[in-house]
């Protein structure tokens, strides 16, 4: 008693930080920045399932050396972007039958993908191809062309797209009207502090009113940069990116975006990069003998790999990396064991779920088999809305209690998941942990089944009105459970 007594005093007397306000923004638990305190609880990252393989690159002009992928949807058709390149690796040397391009293709649902004949650009006496970019238009741009469509209000119809290009020299910046006709920026690259053999990035934060570029450069090995513009044009002087906790491994691209259901949340896929040291023997690793032929000592021997990465950010500069891989390489030796596959896409897409009455879910595309036969492909993968990473807790049950918090609306819904003996409960308490009368966790029914918007009700109703603007913390209890967002709503 004494020491609670104490504790309150402290509570009302020390100066505390200002609550959070999350107003009516869509909260992911994708990290700690709305938690206080868990105990019997935890975070706990989920991993994509591998589905049918979206798109093989088997075209003269693509290869095994296809990589770099972006993709989004634009009204009714999703829209893919990727290098078109073949690669024949001998020990100690690299080299491509044919020039870099960038092709496009096109889908309805996400799933299954056309390559158009677009007639832009001739390769080997024909322009019946889907190419869109060749070195023809700026040299080395088509190795990691990277479009996005310009969400700035008043962006002129003539820039309705943009992108960055570029290895030799910098980053130039390109526009196109329709995201198939494209035209440099100038003549001069528009980012040049960095070292970019990778899949550099731009985009328009709408949240914070600016563009934003992630580029790498090499900073104890291959790290990102960010730079900002408000006009594409000329840009700040780069940054690094600062990772809590450190960053565990080189990152190789990074495919960083404002999450299209939460744009105050930074989502990124990097790719991480691992030497995993000379290994002087296949046997303890049979997906070694594959890897043989390389063009390092390290990729030679190997020993060099790379797997997908999750990390998010809510000030874009700042970003919590998981040190756990989010896309392993899996069972598949021969496809996925090697330098240069498991490279996640730029994009997340919503597409419609193979079970029936099941909702939409996520689609991811993958780099598989890169580099090793005359060709390789990207295969999807989905994952739940909002489904990274929940705050989990087991059937012994557990609980996890928010920072201080101020919201507005009138309905608490959440993104969540149980088993059938499982649930979940919510109190309502004041800034300093006390229940709220009728928001207490008696006050509210247990919380069972699986749903991306279910509202919250208490014993008295689910109107919070009342409570909108003022300091609030929330306690969950879980048993075996998993809690990935909330959302406060009108």
């Amino acid at each position: 008693m004494i020491l609670q007594a104490l504790i309150t005093v402290l509570s009302t007397t020390i100066p505390a930080s200002p609550p959070i306000d999350v107003a009516s923004r869509r909260q992911l638990f994708v990290d700690r920045y709305l938690i206080d305190t868990m105990h019997g609880a935890e975070l706990r990252l989920h991993h994509p399932t591998p589905r049918e393989i979206a798109i093989v690159h088997d075209r003269p002009w693509e290869g095994s050396g296809c990589a770099y992928m972006t993709v989004f949807k634009d009204a009714d058709t999703y829209r893919m972007y990727y290098r078109g390149a073949h690669g024949v690796y001998t020990p100690g040397k690299f080299e491509s039958p044919h020039e870099e391009v960038t092709c496009y293709a096109e889908s309805k649902d996400g799933k299954r993908w056309t390559k158009p004949d677009l007639g832009l650009f001739d390769f080997q006496g024909s322009k019946s191809n889907n190419i869109i970019l060749t070195p023809s238009v700026c040299k080395h741009a088509a190795h990691n062309f990277c479009p996005l469509p310009d969400a700035r209000p008043g962006v002129p119809a003539d820039e309705r797209y943009k992108a960055l290009g570029g290895v030799s020299g910098g980053a130039y910046a390109f526009v196109s009207p329709d995201g198939i006709h494209w035209k440099m920026l100038g003549d001069k690259p528009v980012l040049t502090a960095g070292a970019f053999d990778s899949q550099n990035l731009a985009f328009w934060d709408a949240v914070a009113g600016e563009y934003r570029a992630y580029f790498r450069d090499f900073r104890d090995g291959r790290d990102i940069k960010m730079a900002t513009s408000k006009d594409f044009r000329k840009w700040s002087e780069p940054v690094w990116l600062e990772y809590s906790p450190a960053r565990s491994a080189e990152l190789y691209t990074n495919q960083i975006l404002p999450y299209y259901r939460a744009p105050h949340l930074y989502l990124g896929f990097p790719t991480r990069y691992i030497d995993r040291g000379w290994c002087p023997s296949t046997k303890a690793l049979p997906q070694l003998e594959y890897r043989k032929i390389r063009g390092s000592k390290s990729q030679r021997e190997g020993t060099a790999l790379t797997d997908g990465m999750f990390m998010s950010s809510h000030d874009g500069l700042q970003f919590n990396v998981w040190p756990e891989s989010f896309i392993r390489p899996g069972l598949r030796f021969k496809d996925n064991w090697f330098y240069g596959d498991n490279y996640q896409n730029l994009g997340l897409v919503e597409t419609a779920s193979d079970v029936d009455g099941a909702p939409d879910e996520l689609s991811i595309y993958v780099l598989e088999s890169a580099a090793q036969g005359e060709n390789c492909w990207h295969r999807r993968f989905t994952l739940r809305i909002d489904g990274f990473v929940s705050v989990a807790a087991p059937m012994a049950g557990g609980q996890m209690i928010t920072k201080p918090i101020v919201f507005q609306g009138k309905q608490l819904t959440l993104n969540f998941s149980t088993s059938a003996a499982g649930s979940i409960r919510v109190e309502i308490q004041d800034a300093i942990g006390h229940p709220i009368k009728g928001f207490a966790l008696a006050d509210c029914p247990e919380i069972f089944g699986d749903d991306l918007e279910r509202p919250v009700a208490w014993n008295n109703g689910g109107d919070l009105t009342p409570l909108a603007g003022k300091p609030v913390r929330l306690r969950f209890t879980l048993k075996d459970a998993d809690l990935y967002s909330l959302q406060f709503r009108p």
